[in-house]
């Protein structure tokens, strides 16, 4: 196409100068990083993005919840409106509640006078740029780890610092070293961090495909993009702790004999009723559990069906309803619930998208026996999925507040619940 001499050189112009406007906002952003590790102020505004608590959406959301059953003397109640809100992270000072989301923005989640509602929802280090900042976790001395999609970042004392905008801020892991670059995926992207007993922290790494070829078995098995990778606190000593994991979205360590659990979304168009999903023990590091030889359970998948599987594939605790998205889960750790559900696990059911007949959003539990393997689980919350399956909720994330009660994350919805119990 040929151009009017006289507009050429503005459209050079142009391009160059939205050149410079985008290196710029890479660079403020890695500088800012630079700034928050050496105790610089960024200048981002210090008006942060809050997000209202009552209204009409307030009152639609108390509506829904109306439809939700629960065990004889537990309620549930609206703790906060928060979008977007994924997994979440208890500030072991003052109990406020970090969320992830699987967009750009990590909210801090305040009630400030403990009764048992949020008085303010707002953005938390603005200052950052974050992409897909999923998995948030604390540390017992303070500090908040974010896992983004291919980043992982920590903040000392966030708990204090989180009315500003600038905030103390690490790489633990730098942008890009998370996985390769060239192995990222808007597919299983989202991750999850826990500290572990060892005082390592541990990540959960999905494999991009719902089966992945076998050109791609060796680079994830090295990476730990099919399982849980653990590392010291600083980033050093990066490990495979787990394989055979198509995508955990969930894990917490068994308080009682330390052993770690996770879920795992298992694989789809196998049918409506195959394969389960699963709730795993690692009782150590090195374990395998079966994927991509097996889509779940003891259900083999078709592109390996005729491939000889790993030696001592570990099979899971509980076997859960197939294509539920088994997601979030947390022990028990409060003395408030019955003796029942004291020392076990909640699980967070993030609802089924390719299954005729939808099934999940709710909330499971797994009694944990006395040798600490699961017994069989059951229905705790349910009714987010209504009876004509249309949602109205999806839930991803089960958290313990100090008080005994239990948080529950909705991304759906845009909402964080409380579960409480009262005896009867």
């Amino acid at each position: 196409m040929n151009l009017p001499s006289r507009i050429l050189p503005r459209i050079l112009h142009l391009s160059v100068a939205l050149a410079c406007v985008a290196l710029s906002g890479g660079a403020t952003a890695q500088d800012n990083l630079k700034k928050l590790e050496n105790f610089q102020v960024t200048g981002t505004s210090l008006t942060l993005e809050t997000v209202p608590q009552t209204g009409a959406r307030a009152e639609a959301l108390k509506a829904n919840l109306k439809n939700i059953k629960l065990p004889p003397g537990f309620k549930i109640d609206l703790y906060a409106i928060v979008p977007d809100a994924r997994h979440m992270a208890i500030g072991p000072s003052t109990g406020i509640v970090f969320v992830g989301t699987r967009k750009t923005k990590v909210w801090a989640v305040t009630d400030r006078t403990k009764t048992r509602v949020a008085d303010e929802v707002k953005v938390f280090s603005p200052s950052l740029n974050f992409k897909v900042p999923n998995g948030v976790c604390f540390s017992p001395d303070g500090i908040l780890y974010v896992a983004e999609h291919n980043r992982v970042m920590q903040f000392p004392a966030a708990e204090f610092f989180y009315e500003g905008p600038d905030v103390a801020a690490g790489a633990v892991v730098p942008q890009g070293q998370l996985i390769p670059v060239e192995e990222e995926s808007f597919n299983h992207g989202a991750r999850t961090c826990r500290i572990g007993p060892d005082n390592k922290i541990y990540i959960t790494l999905g494999n991009p495909f719902n089966v992945p070829p076998r050109e791609k078995l060796a680079v994830y098995d090295r990476v730990g993009m099919m399982g849980i990778v653990r590392m010291d606190r600083d980033g050093k000593n990066r490990e495979v702790f787990a394989r055979g994991v198509r995508n955990s979205v969930g894990m917490d360590f068994n308080p009682k004999d330390k052993t770690l659990w996770f879920t795992d979304n298992q694989v789809d168009g196998m049918g409506d009723n195959i394969p389960p999903g699963e709730v795993n023990r690692a009782q150590k590091a090195g374990l395998h559990f079966g994927f991509p030889w097996y889509g779940g359970g003891k259900v083999r998948t078709e592109e390996y069906k005729a491939d000889k599987v790993p030696a001592d594939v570990v099979f899971p605790q509980a076997e859960m309803a197939a294509h539920a998205a088994d997601l979030g889960m947390t022990f028990y750790n409060g003395k408030v619930f019955p003796q029942k559900y004291q020392g076990g696990a909640f699980v967070a059911q993030h609802g089924s998208w390719n299954r005729s007949t939808p099934v999940g959003a709710r909330i499971m539990f797994v009694p944990v026996k006395a040798d600490g393997t699961a017994d069989k689980a059951e229905v705790f919350a349910e009714g987010w999925l209504t009876p004509t399956h249309e949602y109205l909720g999806r839930p991803v994330d089960v958290a313990n507040l100090p008080d005994g009660s239990l948080l529950v994350s909705d991304d759906y919805a845009g909402a964080i619940y409380r579960i409480s119990y009262a005896a009867q």
